[in-house]
């Protein structure tokens, strides 16, 4: 009976996004704008982002007493990294990770959108009416996902620092191109999907176990473009050196091998956990694991399989969180 009624359940709310779509289309979201982390150190971890990744930092904001409150590593015209400095105590369960931010071509649209299903800002406050321009002049809001993390949606406007600073601060010598991913701990699958795939209308496109019994994760496609979100799925409360590998970010890189020549030829800040040596994932695709100051995992995978054959999604059911 309790299945039956979860069941009614699914499809209530299914039907509902499919209502409240018809009268309130979704705006396009068309990937991955930027991961923002809390960092203990900002000088290291701009040591370690421009230093021994190669970005470079495109503009800051400053606080009242001159201080940074913000600073952005670019990876591309469309993709950063935004460093914020703690000002105290870190998040109760001392993760590093703030937020993820989608880019969409209609704020505004997506608020209007995300209110019809019933989607509410964090802590359960309601969504804002117009999407605020933020410091540097984007439009954006916040709001979260099922499991508390925050997710924001950016447009990126005409006058914004970003469209101003466009072909700019992009160093040859950086280590990738592209941010293909954020990885996210999420403890209920279902509620996940619910969220990312009946609401904001992300793709499914590949289910890993570690393994071979239990579900590790789900990869999740945008809706209008190429970059995904990968949920991390756990079975109990990480601790605080397993959130920070398991809330990731990943960056496409040509050749693992390669990338992992260039961060053993460069200095890397004394806090950094060593950098993993090469290995092939369950994805079967090549990949190296190195450690901001903080310990968050910077994923640097490889585009494609090792032998060109597309990754088998595992049939493995996902853990229960307890």
């Amino acid at each position: 009976m309790r299945s039956l009624v979860a069941l009614i359940g699914c499809a209530a709310l299914a039907l509902r996004a499919a209502s409240a779509a018809e009268i309130h289309p979704r705006p396009r979201i068309t990937g991955l704008s930027h991961l923002a982390l809390w960092v203990s150190d900002l000088p290291a971890s701009l040591s370690y982002y421009e230093g021994t990744l190669g970005f470079q930092e495109p503009y800051a904001l400053k606080n009242a007493d001159g201080g940074v409150s913000i600073a952005w590593i670019k990876v591309n015209d469309r993709q950063t990294i935004e460093l914020f400095p703690k000002a105290g105590p870190s998040q109760k369960d001392g993760d590093s990770l703030y937020h993820v931010s989608f880019e969409t071509d209609d704020a505004d649209g997506m608020l209007t959108y995300l209110r019809a299903n019933g989607v509410r800002a964090p802590g359960g406050r309601p969504l804002p009416e117009r999407a605020p321009k933020g410091k540097i002049g984007n439009a954006n809001f916040f709001t979260e996902d099922p499991d508390g993390h925050i997710i924001e949606f950016t447009q990126y406007l005409p006058d914004s620092w970003t469209t101003r600073n466009a072909g700019r601060f992009m160093p040859t010598g950086r280590i990738s191109r592209r941010m293909s991913h954020a990885g996210v701990t999420v403890r209920n699958l279902g509620e996940s999907l619910r969220f990312y795939r009946d609401v904001l209308g992300f793709a499914e496109f590949g289910r890993g176990s570690s393994d071979g019994r239990t579900l590790s994760w789900v990869n999740l496609r945008v809706p209008d473009g190429e970059d995904y979100i990968e949920l991390m799925l756990v079975g109990s409360e990480p601790d605080q050196r397993q959130l920070h590998v398991l809330n990731h970010l990943c960056l496409e890189v040509p050749s693992a091998v390669e990338a992992f020549a260039t961060l053993q030829s460069r200095p890397i800040p004394a806090a950094c956990r060593p950098t993993d040596p090469v290995r092939t994932g369950h994805n079967r695709k090549r990949q190296v694991n190195s450690y901001d100051p903080d310990g968050t995992r910077v994923e640097m995978m490889e585009a494609s399989t090792v032998d060109g054959r597309p990754p088998e999604s595992s049939e493995a059911p996902a853990p229960v969180f307890h």
